[in-house]
C-alpha cells in the first residue's frame, strides 16, 4: 500500500471463540484480495506451549503443527501471521489451574520476578519461535492495572510500578532477542502510570528521560484506539507515542465485540479519523482488531465491511470503487453485509448506538427480573425487529456464498427479539394491574412463541458458530442460551400459577425497579441476575 508497510488485522482467538484452520484459510484469502498483508492471532492461553499442558488445557488451544499449517498458508496468500501473546495480564484463564496459581500477582496478572513465570514465558517464545516464522511478535503488556499490588506488594514491599513494569519489558525482550524476535507492545500502561489511570488525552504527554531511557530500542509502541471521534485526540496520541519510541504502530478497531452483532458504522466513523491521523503522522503499520470480549458470538467474517472501509481509506479508492471491489471479493453486497449491525438499532437506524449491545442485552434480560428493559429510556417499539428480521431473512435468500449464515442468524434473532424485547416490561404491567387473564394469555401465546423462536436462534446460531470456529467455547452458548430457555419456561409456569390461583404472588415482580445508570451491560452476567454466577 501506498501509505503503510504493514497494514494487517488481529483475531481474537481467546473468547471462547476459537476460529477453525478452515476458516482462517479463508478469512486469509478474503483479506488478501482487499490488500492486507499481516494477521495476528491474539492467543492469551489459546496455543500450544510446550513443557506447558496446562496452558490452554481444554480450551481449543492451537497446536504446533496446526499453527505451522496457518503460517506456512497465510505465507502463500500474501500474509504475515505475528504471534500476539500476552506477557504480563489478561491471563484469567490460566489461574484456574493450581499450576499457575503459584504465579498469580492479582486480577489476571502474572507474578513478576519470580523464577516460574519467567519460565512460562520462555516456553512461550520456544514453541512459537518454531511454530510461525515471523520475526515480529506482539508481547501484549496491556491493562495490568494493579500490577505490583498482589502479591509482588507482598513480597517487594511498596515498589515505584514503572520500574516495576520496565524492568519485566527489558527481561520479557531480552527472551525475545534470544529467539531472533522483534517486539512489539500495547503502550497504554505508560500513559496510565503517568496519567493515574488514564490512557486517552487531547495533549501530548512528556514522559521523563527516566523513564524513555529505559524502553528497550528495539521494542515497538501499538498505540490501540477504538473509541475517539476527534483527530485531535488521535494527533496528539500518536505524537506521544513517538516520544516512547521511534517504532510505532497503530490499531484501531473492526467492532464486532461485546454481542451478536457488530458495529459497523461506529468502526468506519473511528477508523475514518484514525488512518488519515495514521498517514499525518508517518505511522506505516496498523491494524484492526476483532476482540471477542464476553463470550466471542458474533463471528470475526462481521467485519468485513469494516475491514473493506479501512482498505480503501489507506488506498484512496472512492466509495463506488469500494463497494465494486468487496462484491469482487466476497459475492456479497456492501449494503446488505452492513445490515449484519441492524439488531442494534432500536431507536431506527439513523440513531447512533455507540457500542450499545442491546440485542444481547434484550435477549438476556429476565423477564421477572426486567433489569435492563424496564430501564430504557425511552419507549421502544419492538415491531421494528420484525422489519429488521425480514430484511435479514431476504439477504440471506439473495445470498449464495458461506455468509448467508451470518444473515440467517441475526435474522432468527430479530424475530426472537420481536417478542421478546418488551417481554419484561409487558409482564411487569400486567401484573401490576393484576390482570390475572392478560398475564395467562401472555404466558400462553408470548412466553410459547418466544420458546419456539429461541429453539430457531439457536439452531442458525450453532451453525454459524461451526462455520467459522472450533467446537471449544461452544459449550458457553449451550449455557447461555439453553439457561435462557428453561428460565423463560420457568417464568411462563409460574405466571399460569399465578394467573389460575395457585400461587399468591410472584416476588420478583412484586419488588421494584430501580434505575440502572448504564442500562446496556456488555456482560452476559450482569445482564441475566444480580447473584453470584
Amino acid at each position: 500500500m501506498k501509505h503503510f508497510d504493514s497494514f494487517g488485522v488481529m483475531i481474537d482467538c481467546s473468547r471462547n471463540a476459537v476460529p477453525s484452520i478452515q476458516g482462517l484459510k479463508r478469512f486469509f484469502d478474503t483479506i488478501s484480495k482487499m490488500g492486507y498483508n499481516c494477521a495476528m492471532l491474539y492467543t492469551e492461553d489459546t496455543y500450544e506451549v510446550k513443557g506447558e499442558p496446562w496452558f490452554g488445557y481444554k480450551r481449543g488451544r492451537y497446536s504446533v503443527e496446526e499453527l505451522k499449517e496457518l503460517d506456512r498458508y497465510a505465507a502463500s496468500v500474501g500474509i504475515e501471521l505475528i504471534p500476539c501473546i500476552q506477557t504480563l495480564a489478561h491471563l484469567n484463564a490460566i489461574f484456574r489451574w493450581s499450576e499457575y496459581k503459584k504465579i498469580l500477582d492479582i486480577d489476571d496478572i502474572l507474578l513478576l520476578e519470580d523464577e516460574r513465570t519467567e519460565a512460562l514465558i520462555e516456553n512461550m517464545f520456544a514453541t512459537l519461535s518454531e511454530a510461525i516464522s515471523s520475526r515480529k511478535i506482539h508481547i501484549g503488556m496491556d491493562e495490568a492495572h494493579n500490577v505490583g499490588r498482589g502479591r509482588y506488594l507482598d513480597r517487594h514491599g511498596l515498589c515505584d510500578r514503572y520500574d516495576v513494569i520496565l524492568r519485566h519489558l527489558n527481561r520479557v525482550c531480552e527472551i525475545a532477542r534470544k529467539y531472533g524476535y522483534e517486539p512489539m507492545m500495547w503502550n497504554d500502561m505508560f500513559f496510565r502510570l503517568a496519567k493515574k489511570g488514564e490512557y486517552y488525552g487531547d495533549t501530548v504527554v512528556d514522559f521523563s528521560k527516566e523513564i524513555t531511557e529505559k524502553v528497550p530500542c528495539d521494542c515497538t509502541m501499538v498505540y490501540w484506539d477504538y473509541y475517539s471521534n476527534t483527530s485531535t485526540r488521535y494527533d496528539a496520541m500518536l505524537e506521544s507515542t513517538k516520544k516512547l519510541s521511534d517504532k510505532v504502530w497503530f490499531a484501531g478497531g473492526a467492532w464486532v465485540w461485546g454481542g451478536f452483532a457488530p458495529h459497523v458504522r461506529y468502526s468506519n466513523i473511528r477508523n475514518g479519523l484514525a488512518i488519515p491521523a495514521c498517514i499525518r503522522h508517518g505511522v506505516r503499520n496498523a491494524f484492526f482488531t476483532m476482540w471477542g470480549d464476553n463470550g466471542g458470538e458474533c463471528p470475526y467474517a462481521s467485519a468485513l465491511p469494516s475491514l473493506m472501509y479501512a482498505s480503501a481509506l489507506a488506498q484512496e479508492l472512492s466509495e463506488e470503487e469500494m463497494k465494486a471491489k468487496f462484491k469482487e471479493i466476497t459475492g456479497e453486497d456492501y449494503d446488505a453485509f452492513r445490515e449484519l449491525e441492524l439488531p442494534n438499532y432500536v431507536y431506527g437506524e439513523e440513531t447512533s448506538v455507540g457500542t450499545a449491545n442491546y440485542s444481547k442485552n434484550r435477549l438476556y434480560d429476565d423477564p421477572f427480573l426486567a433489569m435492563l428493559s424496564a430501564n430504557t429510556k425511552d419507549a421502544v417499539d419492538s415491531s421494528i425487529y420484525a422489519d429488521y428480521a425480514a430484511r435479514l431473512h431476504a439477504n440471506a435468500k439473495a445470498s449464495n456464498t458461506e455468509y448467508a449464515y451470518l444473515y440467517e442468524s441475526m435474522a432468527s434473532l430479530c424475530d426472537v427479539l420481536t417478542v421478546k424485547f418488551s417481554l419484561g416490561i409487558r409482564t411487569r404491567a400486567l401484573y401490576a394491574a393484576k390482570d390475572c387473564a392478560g398475564l395467562h394469555q401472555l404466558a400462553e401465546e408470548d412466553y410459547t412463541k418466544v420458546l419456539a423462536l429461541l429453539e430457531i436462534f439457536y439452531e442458525t446460531y450453532r451453525k454459524q458458530w461451526y462455520a467459522f470456529n472450533k467446537t471449544y467455547g461452544f459449550e458457553i452458548q449451550d449455557a447461555r442460551l439453553g439457561g435462557l430457555m428453561r428460565r423463560i419456561k420457568n417464568c411462563k409456569e409460574r405466571l399460569l400459577a399465578y394467573a389460575n390461583g395457585e400461587i399468591s404472588s410472584i416476588e420478583e415482580l412484586e419488588e421494584e425497579i430501580l434505575p440502572i445508570r448504564d442500562g446496556n451491560f456488555p456482560i452476559w452476567n450482569l445482564t441475566v441476575s444480580a447473584n453470584v454466577m
